[in-house]
């Protein structure tokens, strides 16, 4: 089975993403706190906001350029 995701909410875990199993089925697991989730999240966050400006690099095709960069 692979690993399970969850959140520790007011005394409840409560598993991120869809868990397979049979209702009322009894499970055995020891909790592993991710270390900086929410910070990574809050990253994440920032740089997808950065990503959405637009930039006037005073380049009238971009496309043109695009291998420049590439091995």
């Amino acid at each position: 089975m692979k690993t399970v995701h969850a959140v520790y909410e007011n005394g409840v875990f409560r598993p991120t993403e869809e868990v397979r199993l049979p209702e009322h089925c009894m499970v055995e697991f020891e909790p592993r706190p991710v270390n900086g989730a929410a910070n990574k999240a809050k990253a994440l966050e920032r740089i997808h906001e950065i990503l959405s400006r637009s930039h006037d690099t005073g380049i009238k095709d971009l496309a043109a350029r695009h291998n420049e960069r590439q091995p």
